[in-house]
């Protein structure tokens, strides 16, 4: 089963809508209810934006639900201009399309727009890929499965999740509190500029690999240090040499487990339990 569904409007709001879509709109904003092929079983969401904020969260229904709004930045305002007068035409333009097709969802936003969406979805396994780019935030909350997280000038918050995350950024800081995981799955944590803040569970069993450039690392589990010699990369062009020492901190958390890793350039490591 393959559903296509759209909002898209423009000036003072023109829905077009589709077959069997439902669609609520005003003020620049809109929402799709998308039926899963199969409600129940594990599904898989795909969205992505160009520009704006991204939230996802968990809750008891069994239908995805999308609500979208443009013209505003990161903190849900709408811009203005230097004098102070409210731009109502243009930043207001909004495009978003979603896709289900077999319990595969793919959301998307117009790439020359600024739009915040709003998911909830089922509580049951997923696998998410959640990614944007510029002006905006990714926000996740109570939702168990495979979570990717991609960020580019924005800050990555995962919340009460459950499963197995990778989440990279680039400008923003990381941040994730588990509330269970899956225990033979690997896990990675990145960022450049900011923080990475991550708390597991207290029973948590992990082989951990950390490095923070320009950063301080800080925990509050039992570690025990296995020690590695630092990888030493020689190289030589053109008659110039080149020495590159990469160094990481490894240890193992209640005899070890599946390789958890967190790495960032500018900012703290923290390593915490989940209280």
């Amino acid at each position: 089963m393959k559903m296509i569904k759209t909002i898209k409007i423009t000036g003072v709001l023109i829905a077009i809508l589709l077959a069997n879509t439902r669609i609520q709109a005003q003020n620049g904003s809109g929402q799709l209810v998308v039926p899963l092929s199969d409600p129940g079983k594990a599904y898989k969401l795909s969205a992505g934006l160009v520009r704006g904020s991204i939230t996802v969260t968990g809750y008891e229904g069994k239908d995805i639900v999308i609500d979208a709004q443009s013209g505003e930045d990161r903190h849900g305002h709408i811009k203005e201009s230097g004098n102070g007068m409210k731009r109502l035409i243009g930043n207001n333009n909004l495009d978003v399309t979603a896709e289900e097709k077999n319990n595969e969802v793919n959301v998307g936003g117009s790439a020359g727009r600024f739009v915040n969406l709003i998911i909830k979805v089922p509580q049951n396994g997923a696998k998410l890929k959640i990614s944007t780019v510029n002006d905006g935030n990714i926000i996740v909350s109570n939702v168990k499965g495979e979570l990717e997280i991609i960020n580019v000038n924005g800050h990555i918050k995962l919340n009460g999740v459950s499963g197995s995350v990778v989440a990279n950024t680039i400008n923003g800081d990381v941040t994730v509190t588990f509330r269970s995981i899956d225990p033979k799955a690997a896990m990675a944590f990145t960022t450049l500029n900011g923080n990475v803040d991550v708390s597991f569970p207290a029973t948590l069993k992990a082989n951990v690999k950390l490095k923070s450039d320009r950063g301080d690392i800080y925990t509050d589990f039992d570690v025990v240090s296995t020690m590695q010699k630092p990888a030493v990369t020689r190289t030589n062009k053109n008659g110039m040499y080149s020495l590159k020492i990469d160094d990481w901190v490894y240890g193992k958390i209640d005899g070890g487990g599946p390789e958890m890793l967190m790495k960032n350039m500018n900012g703290n490591i923290y390593l915490r339990k989940a209280k």
